[in-house]
């Protein structure tokens, strides 16, 4: 995995996927500007709405142990990729609208 790349990383104990730009990885473990994939569609209607306050991704880090599977967010065939989404919805890339946010 390159820094930067948007991935999806499994988590368990407590089960969950986390979809984001990943900023650090180390045996110690990962750490990634993301959100769950739960809370996905949330985050691009915030994200797209020019009236509502603008947000980014939270910094989070998942320690190594937590980590169950990375895995990049790219399109398979007909089936858009996330990031497609995002960018289909919001009008810019991930990165793009992350760098507004520093």
């Amino acid at each position: 995995m390159e820094l930067h790349s948007i991935v999806v990383v499994s988590l368990h104990s407590p089960k969950e996927k986390v979809w984001g730009e990943l900023v650090g990885i180390s045996s110690a473990g990962v750490t990634m500007r993301g959100v769950s994939l739960e809370s996905f569609d949330e985050f691009v209607r915030q994200a797209r709405d020019p009236d509502g306050e603008s947000i980014g991704l939270p910094t989070i880090f998942f320690p190594m142990l937590r980590i169950e599977r990375i895995a990049l967010d790219e399109r398979q065939g007909s089936v858009w990729s996330m990031a497609d989404l995002f960018e289909q919805k919001v009008g810019c890339s991930l990165p793009a609208y992350l760098a507004k946010f520093g």
